[in-house]
């Protein structure tokens, strides 16, 4: 199971490495909207503190989500495809075609996390996390990434043509922007404020933004990691379901 999970995601990483349109999305994107927001908007906005050190805790959890269309559509089309059949007659694990997507969407989070980080310092970036911060951050990072990428998975097992496939993960695309990732939560209307404390979404960035001050609220904390593993579950029986129902 694990060595065929890993052929699956050299499979997977070499299909990344030929579509140009899949790394402007993963990697370039989550930059691109970082100078939007910190050099065009960032001085409209009074949140405390320097914008670009408020906005990147946010915007990394929107590089985890920009590259999830493309993992929606090449599952979609390993299943539309019949790829996933022949495998199996190859005697090689539908599950481990899943695996592989989860995990090689988890490592091009990592490395568009680490670009956007990457150009964040370059820009005046300056958290004050220590050592252990920063590994619980990348902890949350990769639990994330885990998570939506499942749920993404899902989606895309469930869509009937690549073209609704890419459409599936607009919401979790979207979704970021409705949380407290680029202002405040208590500066926006009613209804959108509420809408924006109570979506999964913007307990995750606050447990971020917290790690890399040094000093996340235990309740944020909490609630993150319990909307991961929801999201994960959800996701990962929904997959599941599916694929057993369709191959």
């Amino acid at each position: 199971m694990t060595s065929h999970s890993m052929v699956m995601v050299r499979r997977n990483f070499k299909h990344v490495a030929r579509n140009p349109m899949t790394v402007f999305n993963a990697v370039l994107m989550p930059i691109v909207v970082l100078f939007m927001f910190v050099y065009m908007m960032g001085d409209a906005f009074s949140v405390g503190v320097d914008y670009v050190d408020y906005a990147t805790p946010g915007l990394l959890l929107l590089a985890v989500c920009y590259g999830l269309g493309s993992t929606a559509i090449a599952v979609n089309a390993d299943m539309t495809k019949g790829i996933i059949n022949r495998l199996k007659v190859m005697d090689i694990s539908r599950g481990a075609v899943l695996t592989g997507h989860v995990v090689s969407s988890v490592l091009t989070n990592l490395i568009a996390v680490a670009a956007l980080l990457g150009v964040a310092f370059l820009m005046g970036f300056g958290p004050t996390a220590g050592l252990l911060d920063w590994l619980a951050a990348v902890g949350v990072v990769v639990l994330l990434g885990f998570a939506v990428g499942w749920l993404t998975i899902a989606m895309g097992l469930a869509a009937k043509s690549p073209e609704t496939a890419s459409m599936a993960s607009l919401p979790l695309v979207m979704l970021p922007f409705f949380s407290s990732a680029i202002v405040p939560a208590e500066k926006m209307g009613p209804g959108l404020r509420e809408f924006a404390e109570y979506q999964p979404f913007t307990p995750i960035i606050e447990t971020l933004r917290g790690l890399l001050r040094g000093g996340p609220e235990t309740g944020q904390v909490i609630a993150a990691v319990a909307w991961c593993v929801g999201i994960a579950l959800v996701g990962y029986l929904w997959a599941s379901a599916t694929l057993k129902k369709r191959a």
